[in-house]
């Protein structure tokens, strides 16, 4: 593998945490051997010649100037011990360079350093401050000067300070010493030109001991980090799953990891010198960024290599040098493919409907979006179709839901087969499907499609060697001419389908003028819930919620309903979307969680109850506010209540909606994620630490006998939840197969017609009494 060049290695410690480099740094410290030491070591033994020399130079000056005065069995020896001492003094200075350098060498303390200038100062200051005083004046001043100069020697020991301060107080005491002992010999000049000598020695010695041992350490920090550096670099080039790499100004390769060569299938030194867009299959977004000489962050291609088509994310930054010259560029790379599966996995999740394989409401939404706008440019209308099956549930009543599964698909398959190519066809949920027209010019065109679709629907189904019966009713929506909004067309198709169903059923109806009154009947069913509201005409019922492992109850799903006293039972999905769109929910969901907790306080404490929280509701900033004061009202603990929320919630700026879900967590209470997988599906709002449930599907659960996929899915579903310490619960669970195979795939909670319906408030007291009954027993 090449070595990466220096500077691109400073990029990288410059990108990769500084804590990491810094410990790293801090360690090395601590030990027995730093980069400090053995740059001053280093350095030292490099130094000695010249501060062996000039100890030596002038001693032999020395003798000169005293041989006439003192014995030559003084001077000789004298003479012969300096270079003796300082001989040996740096053959252990190369010694120590070489054996006391790196993280195996034994440490040197300053003391040693110290001790070893203090003895080769004395030596050399003995005989002449000892024989000082018998000298004549004219012998005292040469002696004094040399004495002086010599403590430039003190330049030879910058590199450790302590040494030249050592060397220079040891010389500067000698040198005022022997001028104090000859005050009255030597004259003042003289003596003025030798503390001259010795001061400006003094102060350029410490002066240049600062200035060298800033550099050193400078020096030494800069080496640490360099190899702290290169050694990170190699733990992200050999585990990591990225890949570095450098260009020059002609953005020819000079330096690629040798991970990403194996990806290309080429060796590293086939690589180097060529261009690095061509090499990456000239992809023209590469090349442009290049030209632009401007820092480029997640720039993802798709790339061809011998293992096939990978995607790759690079990221990259301009190589100035010191005069503001550009050399090139320098950056990383990582293989996203199995991110970018991921994320087309999800994707195709969020937009699909499971059962049928249809597009979803969200993407049924989108797609109209896209049609309105292209009918408004382009002035060629479009339409939207609302289907509705007429007849369906009571072939979920008596076949059961598997059977009415199977319906749904093969009228999903009848449908995309009659719309062909003039349309796309969505299942909204339930048994509710869509068309999306973009040309819709020809009204006659649309109108034969309908009648086609009526035909088609109506005509038997065999499933299971039973034939079973269905028709739809169709309402139907042009837009702009219609609605001018996504929202407001499909509230006009709706109100086309409901003309259709109070029509007789199997027939298709558009909207007009004189459907206007479908619209009052909406408003006088917004009259009508502020009235049920005052009068109370609501009431919940309540789905048992099962144990897998103990199949125990162990709490209840609420549900709210409406008897209207004209209407009769108003579904939860007629009410709920006007009191949604009229600002009423908040007033209805106050009285559901009040209702649920006075329930929930009736039943012992291991009995939790769950209610549903719209996504209208949820943004409330006083919803904690609401649920606090119920609980207080009646008692309750909050671990005893849970709150369902769907994946809307997060679908615009979460931020206050995660704020509410986070002060209702602080209450204790629960936070479930219902019907997980059927909406938008993103993990990314399962690391928010609110949610301790995840909820799935009924129509993931019914198919899984049926569908391996399905299986798989939800075998990730409980798998992504345990990692996020969240518990599951599997809904619409109808037979004993489909208890038995969500139990052993890990889903911890039950609901389902198995165990029982919504049940009245007195029904679901008589389970808990017989439940507290039967452990009495036991």
């Amino acid at each position: 593998m090449y070595e990466a060049p220096d500077r691109y290695k400073r990029l990288i410690s410059a990108r990769l945490p500084g804590g990491e480099s810094a410990g790293i740094a801090a360690r090395e410290a601590e030990s027995e051997s730093s980069p400090l030491r053995d740059v001053q070591l280093i350095s030292r033994a490099q130094l000695a010649p010249f501060f062996a020399a000039a100890n030596v130079v002038a001693a032999l000056m020395m003798v000169a100037n005293l041989w006439d005065v003192i014995p030559a069995q003084w001077l000789l020896p004298w003479a012969g011990a300096i270079a003796l001492f300082n001989f040996a003094a740096m053959q252990i200075a190369r010694t120590q360079s070489i054996t006391c350098v790196g993280r195996s060498g034994h440490r040197v303390p300053y003391w040693q350093l110290v001790g070893d200038v203090a003895i080769r100062a004395f030596t050399f200051l003995c005989v002449p401050l000892y024989f000082f005083p018998h000298l004549d004046p004219g012998t005292q001043v040469i002696a004094a000067s040399v004495m002086a100069g010599l403590g430039i020697a003190g330049l030879g020991l910058v590199v450790v300070p302590q040494c030249a301060m050592a060397w220079m107080i040891a010389f500067t005491g000698g040198v005022g010493g022997s001028l104090l002992l000859a005050r009255h010999s030597v004259p003042f000049q003289h003596m003025l030109s030798i503390l001259f000598t010795l001061g400006v020695s003094i102060t350029g010695v410490m002066t240049v001991a600062r200035w060298a041992f800033h550099q050193l350490k400078t020096n030494a920090d800069v080496g640490s980090q360099s190899e702290s550096a290169s050694l990170l670099l190699q733990e992200y080039e050999q585990r990591g799953v990225g890949w570095l790499w450098q260009v020059d100004g002609d953005n020819r390769v000079t330096y690629i990891s040798a991970r990403m060569s194996t990806m290309l299938g080429r060796p590293a030194s086939q690589l180097i010198g060529h261009s690095f867009p061509a090499l990456l299959g000239g992809h023209a977004e590469l090349g442009r960024v290049l030209l632009e000489k401007q820092p480029f962050n997640a720039l993802e291609m798709e790339l061809g290599t011998p293992r096939g088509t990978r995607w790759i994310s690079m990221a990259g930054d301009p190589i100035i040098d010191t005069a503001g010259r550009f050399e090139g560029f320098r950056g990383v790379g990582s293989d996203i493919t199995e991110i970018r599966q991921t994320q087309e996995r999800l994707t195709h999740l969020a937009n699909v409907d499971v059962l049928s394989g249809l597009p979803n409401r969200g993407r049924v939404r989108q797609l109209l979006g896209e049609a309105l706008r292209g009918a408004t440019s382009g002035n060629v209308p479009c339409a939207i179709m609302f289907l509705d099956l007429d007849g369906f549930k009571p072939v979920n009543d008596t076949f059961g839901h598997p059977k009415g599964d199977a319906v749904l698909r093969a009228v999903a398959k009848r449908l995309v087969d009659e719309v062909a190519s003039e349309g796309t066809v969505g299942r909204m949920g339930g048994d509710e499907f869509a068309i999306v027209i973009n040309d819709a010019q020809s009204r006659r065109k649309v109108e034969s499609l309908a009648d086609r679709i009526i035909q088609s629907i109506k005509e038997p189904y065999m499933i299971d060697q039973t034939e079973i019966r269905i028709g739809v009713s169709i309402g139907c929506a042009f837009g702009p001419i219609d609605g001018a909004t996504v929202d407001d067309l499909i509230l006009k198709a709706d109100l086309a389908l409901y003309q259709a169903k109070d029509a007789g059923r199997g027939v298709a109806r558009y909207f007009s003028s004189e459907l206007q009154s479908e619209q009052e009947d909406r408003v006088r069913l917004e009259g009508d819930l502020r009235s049920a509201i005052a009068s109370k005409q609501f009431h919940l019922v309540f789905q048992p919620l099962i144990n897998a492992k103990s199949q125990r109850l162990i709490g209840f799903e609420a549900l709210i309903r409406w008897n209207h006293p004209q209407r009769g039972l108003v579904p939860p999905n007629v009410f709920i979307p006007v009191a949604e769109e009229t600002g009423l929910m908040p007033a209805i969901g106050e009285w559901v969680i009040d209702e649920a907790c006075r329930a929930t306080a009736t039943w012992p404490e291991p009995i939790t109850v769950a209610l549903n929280i719209s996504p209208k509701q949820i943004i409330q900033p006083n919803l904690p506010n609401v649920v606090s004061e119920a609980l207080a009202r009646y008692k309750l603990a909050g671990n005893r209540l849970e709150l369902e929320v769907t994946e809307g919630v997060f679908l615009g700026d979460n931020g206050s909606t995660l704020d509410v879900l986070k002060r209702l967590r602080a209450l204790g209470v629960g936070i479930a994620l219902d019907d997980f997988g059927t909406g938008y599906s993103s993990i990314g709002y399962l690391n928010k630490a609110v949610f301790h449930k995840l909820k799935i599907d009924g129509s993931f659960v019914r198919e899984a006998g049926s569908r391996p996929e399905n299986v798989a899915i939800i075998q990730s579903i409980v798998q992504l939840a345990k990692s996020f310490r969240m518990s599951v619960t599997a809904e619409g669970v109808e037979t004993a197969e489909d208890f038995e195979r969500m139990r052993d795939l890990g889903c911890d909670t039950i609901q389902g017609y198995l165990f029982g319906k919504p049940l009245a408030y007195e029904r679901a007291n008589q389970m808990v009494v017989g439940l507290g009954a039967k452990r009495m027993a036991g």
